[in-house]
């Protein structure tokens, strides 16, 4: 590949990063549209498409295919390339909280709880990932599962009791006497 190859192909890639992170960005602080993050994660679709084929099963732009397929609430569709990109490097927890994400949402719960388990035997020390597993189990109705990942959620990162009163993942077992003790408890 050549020089002037090279940084095209860099160019494109940051073009396509900049795109999803102006999504994950607004998402978080402020209301951003449907319309308007659909079409920033279209131009991430279009710019990657400007790279050639070869380069289209590089693991960068798997994962950056796959986020954008994601954003745009495609979720089976973003499945192929995160599955892609997490066989090819097992040890990035972002592709498998994506994939898990995805799945979560297209109702195939024993997918996204194992996904997430495949991380959590990657890097255990994650809060995220027992966090996002309890709500997955609660979910699937077995509270002893969701109770363990949330206590030890709870205990390796305490600011996940803040969002407890307001994730509707846990509806299912908030009546629970263990998660009302569990979440009762004063840090």
């Amino acid at each position: 590949m050549s020089v002037a190859s090279r940084i095209r192909r860099k160019r494109i890639l940051h073009e396509a990063e900049g795109y999803l992170e102006l999504i994950y960005a607004m998402g978080d602080g402020l209301d951003l549209s449907p319309r308007l993050r659909d079409r920033l994660a279209q131009r991430t679709l279009d710019a990657l498409d400007r790279l050639s084929d070869s380069a289209n099963q590089q693991i960068i732009v798997l994962q950056l295919l796959g986020q954008a397929l994601r954003a745009m609430e495609h979720y089976t569709e973003a499945i192929g390339p995160l599955t892609a990109a997490a066989e090819a490097e097992p040890g990035d927890i972002a592709t498998y909280l994506s994939l898990g994400w995805c799945y979560k949402r297209i109702g195939q719960l024993d997918s996204a709880i194992h996904a997430l388990q495949t991380a959590l035997d990657v890097d255990p020390s994650q809060a995220i990932l027992h966090y996002n597993l309890a709500c997955y189990w609660s979910l699937a109705q077995n509270k002893e599962r969701a109770l363990e990942f949330l206590s030890q959620a709870l205990i390796m990162d305490p600011g996940y009791r803040d969002m407890l009163e307001s994730e509707h993942d846990f509806d299912p077992i908030r009546t629970d006497p263990g998660f009302q003790a569990l979440t009762a408890i004063i840090v």
